[in-house]
């Protein structure tokens, strides 16, 4: 057998990580396998997921025989959008009072030193001011100790890098710690957002380089001996090591890698992707074989960055949302994730115990009955390394790693405040009633423990109808939130597919609701492109939505490890823009990442962008993993009213688009 065409593709989502092993020759997946996402030390999840996978191989092909190994992964995502990220220095260059408060750092991360200097360029290139470095390493005497990384951004940076290099090249000489730049994440303006987007992108390298580490050690324990690339925000493939200094690049990472795996597995050119995983639904649209991007850069967290990645929707419904219970009985459904009480008493067999003790509770009727906490998995005690209060630090060391009863840890509701910003520090795990556990309640999910779904189901049924839950009763309260779920999921799709987020009128109620009954109208809204549903909870859900929407669902065969194969079946791409800019006067310059160069003939300026761009889309991609990239090229021109030739050129931007398969893949 020929290695090459082997591929292994790992995504490493909330609940699950996912290993699927594409021969690409064959378009066929040959063995997949999933494992529980262990926070605490992902290495343990990845390497269960790739064994389990491994496991599975057909007979002649050895765990050494596979070409290429790639991760999509929501580390950066949820990084961003949970605040958390390693302490770091941002460096603003030339900006002025305005220009820093417009980067909104100071507002996201409360207490990040930001230290500004003179210096920067103007919009032709040239220095606005001499660069301070003095004042740099008065700053850096200060704060270098209390930071793990700097983000460095100066004005005009893309019209002339110098200075941020400069700045770059004194901080490594001076600490020794990693330096991100600006300009070398985007070719955009807006210096505020490329200083955000350099920022975002500082914090992150410590979070994304634990998880390169840990799918390495995976490897070298199954003597893999191959190319590792990481899934980007737009759905390309990079190797590791040049996402590891630039992790910002990951954001949207998984949704993008399930876009790709959705093409692959369905053979469509257009749809509607709806990812159903145990936190979120992610929705996109492939259109003509190439998916949606947003040409705004990726928005996480609420922060606009400059980073291309696919045009999203993200919302908080999986099936390990929680379920809410509101003071008229209301059911709500997410967007927080917990651990479904299924789950925990499939991996820990005392949860039947303390679901049989809260349900002999004679008082009843408390929203904590049901609710567990303990470490995340994988986690040890007492391995929190994070500053914490006293009272959290307390607090966190009664949690241990098999469930406890939540009302009994957290009596009192500052005890409980407590236990909720240790969860949202990613310290500690609740455990309580999910969508994943009315479906094994109705049913309609069979891999986890239904007894303790159905105990769930009860104290949860309890608490809305305040009666002794009844079986009738308990499938009942089980189906209202499978079909909250599927209304849910229903909205989401319509807001998709025309593009903006719907009123919630009277409309698409109807629909969304299931009868499509308004009075004596029968109301219809549905897509016109297929819906392609993956992720694990689709099949559960989905059928009943495309029957509300009147649309075509397809169900992939392995639709449940989408994200998996596609960061097998990526290709490795890069855009790079150069800009040529006139003024009227006879006078062309030239501005790209390399620098400015001034012409007088126009046709020359643009045909020396286009071998600009064209060599640096190149060098970047070979760089990232690629053999034997195709480039294409787009020109865009703007001319002086009334002009009728080049030599009224007020604007060209020329960009080049590299694109090759991975080396390993062919």
């Amino acid at each position: 057998m020929s290695h090459s065409s082997y591929l292994i593709g790992v995504d490493t989502g909330g609940t699950y990580t996912d290993c699927a092993i594409i021969e690409a020759r064959g378009h066929k997946v040959v063995a997949r396998a999933k494992a529980i996402t262990t926070k605490g030390d992902l290495a343990i999840g990845v390497s269960e997921a790739i064994n389990l996978a491994v496991a599975q191989l057909p007979a002649g092909l050895a765990p050494q025989d596979i070409g290429l190994v790639s991760v999509s992964t929501t580390l950066a995502t949820n990084a961003v959008v949970e605040g958390h990220g390693s302490p770091v220095g941002v460096v603003l260059v030339g900006f002025d009072d305005r220009m820093a408060e417009r980067t909104g750092i100071a507002s996201a991360f409360p207490g990040l030193p930001i230290i500004r200097i003179a210096g920067g360029h103007d919009h032709n290139g040239a220095p606005a001011q001499p660069l301070d470095l003095q004042a740099l390493q008065q700053a850096l005497d200060t704060v270098s100790a209390s930071v793990d990384a700097f983000a460095v951004a100066s004005t005009f940076a893309v019209r002339n890098a110098a200075h941020e290099q400069a700045v770059r090249d004194h901080i490594v000489a001076a600490t020794g710690k990693p330096v991100t730049l600006s300009s070398e994440l985007s070719s955009a303006l807006d210096a505020p957002r490329r200083a955000l987007t350099a920022a975002l992108n500082a914090r992150l390298i410590a979070r994304v380089s634990t998880l390169i580490d840990a799918v390495q050690r995976a490897m070298a324990q199954l003597q893999i001996e191959c190319p590792l690339m990481i899934v980007k925000g737009d759905g390309t493939l990079a190797l590791a090591e040049s996402v590891a200094t630039r992790p910002i690049e990951t954001v949207l990472s998984g949704p993008a890698a399930s876009l790709v795996g959705a093409q692959w597995m369905s053979g469509l050119q257009s749809f509607i992707l709806s990812d159903m995983g145990g936190t979120t639904t992610d929705l996109g649209v492939l259109q003509d074989g190439r998916p949606r991007i947003t040409e705004q850069g990726a928005e996480v967290g609420g922060w606009r960055t400059m980073v291309r990645a696919i045009d999203v929707r993200t919302i908080g419904l999986g099936g390990d949302s929680e379920i809410h219970i509101g003071a008229n009985g209301r059911l709500s459904v997410g967007p927080q994730r917990i651990v479904p009480v299924a789950l925990l008493g499939a991996r820990y067999p005392q949860v039947m115990a303390l679901l049989e003790a809260d349900l002999a509770d004679v008082q009843g009727g408390s929203a904590l009955h049901g609710h567990f906490v303990l470490l995340p998995f994988g986690a040890r005690a007492g391995a929190a390394t994070i500053e914490l209060q006293p009272r959290e630090r307390e607090m966190l060391a009664q949690v241990t790693e098999q469930p406890q009863s939540l009302r009994k840890l957290a009596r009192s509701f500052g005890a409980q405040r407590i236990l909720m910003a240790l969860k949202r520090k990613g310290l500690v795990q609740i455990g309580g009633l999910t969508p994943s556990d009315a479906a094994h309640v109705l049913g309609l999910q069979h891999n986890w423990s239904t007894p303790a779904a159905m105990m769930a189901a009860q104290l949860g049924c309890r608490l809305r109808d305040m009666k002794f839950p009844t079986p009738e009763r308990t499938q009942q309260f089980a189906r209202d939130i499978w079909s909250e779920t599927v209304r849910l999921s229903a909205r989401a799709i319509l807001d998709t597919a025309v593009g903006e987020h719907l009123d919630e009128n009277k409309l698409v109620q109807a629909v969304c609701a299931g009868d499509g009954m308004l009075g004596l109208a029968r109301i219809s809204v549905t897509p016109s492109i297929p819906v392609v549903a993956v992720g694990g909870p689709v099949g559960v859900f989905y059928g009943e939505v495309g029957r509300r929407l009147g649309c075509q669902i397809v169900f992939p065969e392995h639709a449940d490890v989408a994200n998996a194969i596609g960061a097998a079946t990526g290709v490795v791409a890069q855009t790079v823009t150069v800009h040529v800019a006139g003024d009227g006067s006879g006078l062309f310059v030239m501005h790209s990442p390399a620098g400015t160069r001034q012409f007088t003939d126009p046709a020359e300026a643009i045909e020396a962008a286009m071998t600009r761009a064209r060599q640096a889309a190149t060098d970047a991609v070979l760089a990232m993993g690629a053999v034997r990239p195709q480039v294409r090229m787009l020109i865009r021109k703007q001319l002086l009213p009334n002009a009728t030739s080049d030599a009224g050129l007020l604007e060209a931007v020329v960009t080049a688009e590299a694109v090759g398969r991975p080396n390993g893949a062919q």
